[in-house]
């Protein structure tokens, strides 16, 4: 009786001997160093998504990269090159035609069907080149190049070099925008910086979880850190320590047991967002008053 393909998978899937040897090879060297340059870059954008609720644009951007990246499959130019265009002019769309916050949805998803229409057209012509929109899809982090390591670096520093400079008056614009605009704010103006911004990292993060599993290093670990602490600096901080430990520690595993990258960081990132936010929850029920008895 011969094995299912399930069986066969499985098969692969287990505890190598050699692991400590994988994780001192280049490629593995590449893999840390992009993964660690895209945590950092993601952790503080993330912080500012979750604060302004802008998790929806965040994971359109990652869609919209989608027929950027497989248009660079098609004509042969790097990939990054192709969704660092498609992710920055969708993010500049959305920040115009959502100018204000009751329309940014809609903006939001009038641009992100047009670009899935697109990237089904660049799919389907792309279709002998199946393993590159696959690794589109999922992430691909040990593929990275020291080409591609590079532009993770300008990319990384231009991203926290930005933050910086507008962090304070970005922080009030998203906490209260029309009070910051009373006071002179340029409200719309740091709001299309910050899609920019957005799309920058997005770029770097879905080559390594995929557009599907964008929201594990954007995300997840900023809603983690916001579960701990509400000081802003603390938490933009503490979200990239959660990020940069959910790829090393997803990368050793992945190399222990064989498995694809983007499974362990995700869920060690899902693991940590779910036990810090219950225990939170436990905490803030404990310090709750209790209600007075009604008297009879």
């Amino acid at each position: 009786m011969t094995a299912g393909p399930l069986a066969a998978v499985l098969a692969d899937v287990g505890y190598q001997a050699g692991w400590f040897d994988v994780l001192s090879t280049s490629f593995m060297r590449n893999a840390f160093l992009a993964g660690t340059l895209v945590a950092v870059a993601a952790g503080p954008i993330g912080y500012f998504v979750v604060v302004r609720r802008d998790a929806f644009a965040s994971h359109a951007l990652a869609h919209i990269g989608f027929p950027g990246a497989t248009a660079a499959v098609l004509v042969g130019v790097p990939v990054t090159l192709g969704m660092a265009v498609f992710c920055t002019l969708g993010g500049i769309g959305i920040g115009l035609l959502g100018r204000r916050t009751a329309d940014r949805e809609t903006a939001t998803g009038s641009v992100l069907a047009v670009a899935t229409a697109l990237g089904v057209l660049f799919a389907s012509l792309a279709s002998e080149s199946a393993s590159g929109v696959t690794s589109i899809l999922f992430g691909n982090l040990l593929a990275v190049t020291a080409t591609q390591l590079q532009t993770f670096g300008v990319m990384t520093a231009v991203v926290l070099l930005a933050l910086a400079l507008i962090a304070r008056p970005l922080l009030f614009a998203s906490v209260d925008p029309q009070v910051a605009e009373s006071r002179g704010v340029a409200v719309r103006g740091l709001g299309l910086v910050f899609l920019v911004l957005l799309a920058l990292v997005t770029t770097m993060a879905v080559q390594v979880v995929g557009t599907l599993l964008l929201f594990a290093l954007v995300i997840t670990p900023a809603a983690t850190a916001l579960a701990m602490t509400a000081r802003p600096v603390v938490a933009a901080l503490l979200a990239a320590g959660v990020a940069v430990a959910c790829v090393w520690v997803g990368l050793v595993v992945a190399v222990v047991f064989n498995l694809p990258p983007s499974f362990p960081i995700v869920t060690i990132a899902f693991t940590a967002w779910l036990v810090v936010t219950l225990a939170a929850r436990r905490r803030w029920r404990g310090r709750a008053p209790s209600r007075p008895v009604p008297a009879p």
